[in-house]
């Protein structure tokens, strides 16, 4: 007899109580929106890189993407757009699996997260640094679909979901936070839900001068 496969662990990142944030409309439907069109990702030359503050630096093939930890994630995921979608289940590699294996250093406080077509997103350190955090491969058990981010999108289901890059290529971690496309475009630097932070005053100053190399 052969042996059972190993469960995979799964986080609930649900709220227990209040679970529509404000200003926000509650749908079935999953509704696709991105900026420019869904890229065509090769899989033989892709690599998800880790660069900037980390002490051990890496550039992972897909197959040992593949290779890294499982855990499934049942979160709720809410739109700047202002629809959200209770009850998902996304799967794929933890975010902190990762972060563990490059070590960020004392002074990384930030992170601008790339992905395909120069898109970039950032995000708080202590945001990306969570139990519930993925690179997602699957969608209720599904392969996650090139629409809604696939082969791999980042999930972070505790701000908005343009936070949630598609197509994601890579994290450098920064000493300073700098703004990514949409947030150089008026959004918000960090993006919660609970306090509506869908838009904010840009920093033309830090625009200018760009990530600290």
């Amino acid at each position: 007899m052969s042996a059972s496969p190993t469960p995979v662990p799964r986080v609930d990142a649900r709220t227990t109580h209040d679970r529509l944030p404000p200003g926000q409309i509650l749908t079935l439907k999953w509704p696709v929106l991105h900026y420019s069109t869904v890229p065509d990702v090769d899989l033989a030359s892709w690599r998800f890189e880790v660069t900037g503050a980390v002490a051990s630096p890496v550039a992972l093939a897909w197959t040992e993407l593949l290779a890294l930890p499982r855990q499934e994630t049942a979160c709720d995921i809410h739109c700047v757009t202002r629809w959200s979608r209770f009850d998902n289940v996304f799967g794929g590699v933890p975010v902190r699996a990762l972060l563990e294996r490059v070590r960020p250093l004392p002074t990384a406080k930030f992170v601008l997260v790339h992905a395909e077509q120069g898109y970039t997103t950032n995000v708080p350190l202590d945001d990306l640094d969570r139990p519930a955090n993925l690179l997602a491969l699957t969608y209720n058990g599904e392969p996650l679909t090139p629409e809604h981010g696939g082969p791999v999108r980042l999930l972070i289901p505790h701000l908005y979901l343009w936070k949630s890059a598609k197509w994601v290529r890579g994290f450098e971690m920064l000493e300073e936070d700098y703004p990514g496309f949409w947030e150089q475009n008026g959004y918000h630097m960090r993006g919660d839900p609970w306090t509506e932070e869908r838009y904010g005053r840009p920093d033309h100053s830090r625009m200018r001068r760009g990530p600290r190399r």
